[in-house]
C-alpha cells in the first residue's frame, strides 16, 4: 500500500544562458525554503534523479562561467561530505561511510579547502 500524499512542494531552477549557451546566471527557489520563497542566485548545482523503472541515475550538472576553481573545490568538498553522511543515514553502512569520509578529508586537504592534519 502506498503512503497517502498529504502535501506537495515545488522546487524551481532558472538557468540564464549567454550567446554560447553557457550558464551565465542560475536562480532557484523552493516552496518550503525557510529563508523565503523568492528566487535566490547560485553559481552551481548538481542534480541526480534515480529512475525507478530503469534503475538508472539521470544527472544535471551546471555551473556559471564566473565560478572560480576554489569555489568549485569547496562546492565539491561540501557535496562529497554530504553524500557520505546521506549514505550512512540511508544504508546504516558505517564502515563504508567512514571510508568515504576519509576520501573527503583527503580531497579537502589536497584542494586546500581544509588544512592538512
Amino acid at each position: 500500500m502506498q503512503d497517502k500524499i498529504v502535501k506537495s512542494s515545488e522546487i524551481s531552477i532558472k538557468v540564464g544562458l549567454d550567446q554560447q549557451m553557457v550558464p551565465a546566471r542560475m536562480d532557484w527557489k523552493a516552496d518550503d525554503n525557510p529563508e523565503g520563497s523568492e528566487y535566490q542566485e547560485c553559481k552551481a548545482m548538481l542534480l541526480s534523479i534515480f529512475d525507478k523503472e530503469h534503475y538508472d541515475t539521470l544527472k544535471i550538472d551546471l555551473w556559471t562561467k564566473d565560478m572560480q576553481v576554489n569555489e568549485m573545490d569547496r562546492f565539491f568538498f561540501q557535496t562529497l561530505r554530504g553524500l557520505a553522511d546521506t549514505y550512512r543515514r540511508a544504508t546504516q553502512n558505517a564502515e563504508l561511510a567512514n571510508e568515504m569520509h576519509k576520501f573527503v578529508q583527503y580531497f579537502g586537504e589536497k584542494t586546500e579547502v581544509i588544512p592538512k592534519q
